[in-house]
């Protein structure tokens, strides 16, 4: 499986009621860095946001317009 989201683009978390301390959800992100699929085959990438930077996985982002 291909990435759906390149390195730049801005991204927001897509899973409502998805709660973690570290982003609330709304964050825009920015792809920094595209990782390999995880043991299920979905794509990952690293993001980073005003408040830090982490992995996200392919299904928890939608692209911010």
């Amino acid at each position: 499986m291909s990435h759906k989201f390149k390195v730049g683009q801005h991204v927001r978390q897509s899973k409502l009621g998805y709660s973690d301390a570290r982003s609330a959800f709304g964050d825009v992100f920015e792809v920094v860095r595209l990782m390999p699929e995880d043991r299920s085959g979905e794509p990952s990438y690293r993001v980073k946001s005003a408040a830090g930077e982490r992995a996200m996985r392919e299904g928890e982002l939608a692209l911010a317009f």
